[in-house]
Protein backbone atom coordinates (compact mmCIF):
# COMPACT_ATOMS: atom_id res chain seq x y z
CA UNK A 1 0.00 0.00 0.00
CA UNK A 2 1.29 3.45 -1.09
CA UNK A 3 1.02 6.37 1.66
CA UNK A 4 -1.28 9.27 0.44
CA UNK A 5 -0.68 12.78 1.71
CA UNK A 6 -4.05 15.07 1.60
CA UNK A 7 -2.53 18.33 1.22
CA UNK A 8 -4.78 21.03 2.72
CA UNK A 9 -4.73 23.92 0.86
CA UNK A 10 -8.25 26.20 1.81
CA UNK A 11 -8.57 25.04 5.09
CA UNK A 12 -10.98 26.69 7.15
CA UNK A 13 -12.25 26.60 10.28
CA UNK A 14 -15.80 24.94 10.76
CA UNK A 15 -17.42 28.08 11.98
CA UNK A 16 -16.09 29.70 8.76
CA UNK A 17 -17.22 27.30 6.55
CA UNK A 18 -20.90 27.26 7.83
CA UNK A 19 -21.10 30.67 7.29
CA UNK A 20 -19.85 30.83 4.14
CA UNK A 21 -22.56 27.96 3.23
CA UNK A 22 -25.17 30.05 4.83
CA UNK A 23 -24.36 33.15 2.61
CA UNK A 24 -24.14 31.18 -0.32
CA UNK A 25 -27.23 29.38 -0.08
CA UNK A 26 -29.06 32.55 0.51
CA UNK A 27 -30.30 31.08 4.28
CA UNK A 28 -28.92 34.47 6.40
CA UNK A 29 -32.03 36.20 6.04
CA UNK A 30 -34.17 33.66 7.14
CA UNK A 31 -32.00 32.63 10.32
CA UNK A 32 -31.48 36.57 11.21
CA UNK A 33 -35.01 36.69 11.31
CA UNK A 34 -35.27 33.44 14.12
CA UNK A 35 -32.34 34.62 16.11
CA UNK A 36 -33.87 38.46 16.47
CA UNK A 37 -37.00 36.40 17.41
CA UNK A 38 -34.70 33.94 19.73
CA UNK A 39 -33.25 37.36 21.44
CA UNK A 40 -36.69 38.85 21.86
CA UNK A 41 -37.94 35.87 24.05
CA UNK A 42 -34.50 35.46 26.03
CA UNK A 43 -34.63 39.67 26.85
CA UNK A 44 -38.33 40.03 27.43
CA UNK A 45 -39.11 37.17 29.29
CA UNK A 46 -42.22 37.41 27.88
CA UNK A 47 -42.36 34.30 25.05
CA UNK A 48 -44.80 33.08 27.17
CA UNK A 49 -47.11 36.05 26.27
CA UNK A 50 -46.16 36.96 22.94
CA UNK A 51 -48.08 35.71 20.15
CA UNK A 52 -47.06 36.96 17.03
CA UNK A 53 -43.90 38.28 15.53
CA UNK A 54 -42.65 40.40 12.68
CA UNK A 55 -39.46 42.20 11.74
CA UNK A 56 -39.17 43.94 8.79
CA UNK A 57 -37.43 47.13 7.28
CA UNK A 58 -35.47 47.41 11.32
CA UNK A 59 -38.80 47.16 12.96
CA UNK A 60 -39.78 44.42 15.46
CA UNK A 61 -43.37 44.32 15.58
CA UNK A 62 -44.34 41.96 18.67
CA UNK A 63 -48.30 41.38 19.38
CA UNK A 64 -48.77 40.56 23.33
CA UNK A 65 -51.79 38.80 24.53
CA UNK A 66 -51.53 40.51 27.41
CA UNK A 67 -52.11 44.45 28.24
CA UNK A 68 -50.15 44.32 31.58
CA UNK A 69 -46.69 42.97 30.29
CA UNK A 70 -47.42 45.34 27.01
CA UNK A 71 -47.54 48.50 29.68
CA UNK A 72 -44.80 47.57 31.58
CA UNK A 73 -42.58 46.57 28.67
CA UNK A 74 -43.66 50.01 26.97
CA UNK A 75 -41.64 51.68 28.98
CA UNK A 76 -38.13 49.85 28.69
CA UNK A 77 -38.92 49.87 24.46
CA UNK A 78 -34.99 51.33 23.95
CA UNK A 79 -32.95 49.39 27.10
CA UNK A 80 -34.76 46.07 25.71
CA UNK A 81 -33.58 47.03 21.68
CA UNK A 82 -30.41 47.99 22.93
CA UNK A 83 -30.48 44.23 24.65
CA UNK A 84 -31.52 42.67 21.76
CA UNK A 85 -28.79 44.46 19.58
CA UNK A 86 -25.85 43.48 22.24
CA UNK A 87 -27.34 39.73 22.45
CA UNK A 88 -27.00 39.59 18.20
CA UNK A 89 -23.82 41.05 18.25
CA UNK A 90 -22.19 38.21 20.30
CA UNK A 91 -24.13 35.33 18.40
CA UNK A 92 -21.61 33.49 15.77
CA UNK A 93 -23.99 32.97 13.39
CA UNK A 94 -25.98 36.59 12.93
CA UNK A 95 -25.07 38.32 9.48
CA UNK A 96 -24.38 41.57 10.05
CA UNK A 97 -23.82 42.41 6.77
CA UNK A 98 -27.08 41.04 5.56
CA UNK A 99 -29.23 43.91 3.33
CA UNK A 100 -32.47 43.11 4.25
CA UNK A 101 -32.49 41.74 7.91
CA UNK A 102 -29.85 42.96 10.34
CA UNK A 103 -30.08 45.14 13.52
CA UNK A 104 -33.50 45.97 15.37
CA UNK A 105 -33.75 49.80 15.18
CA UNK A 106 -37.29 50.20 16.73
CA UNK A 107 -39.64 47.59 18.40
CA UNK A 108 -43.03 47.84 18.14
CA UNK A 109 -45.51 46.11 20.79
CA UNK A 110 -48.95 45.69 19.95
Amino acid sequence: MENYKIQRKNALPLSSAIKEYLRESHLTTGLNTRLIFKAWDEVSGAAPFTIRRYFRSGKLYITLNSSVIQSQLAGRKEFLTEMINARLGRDELFEQDDKNVNWVEELILK
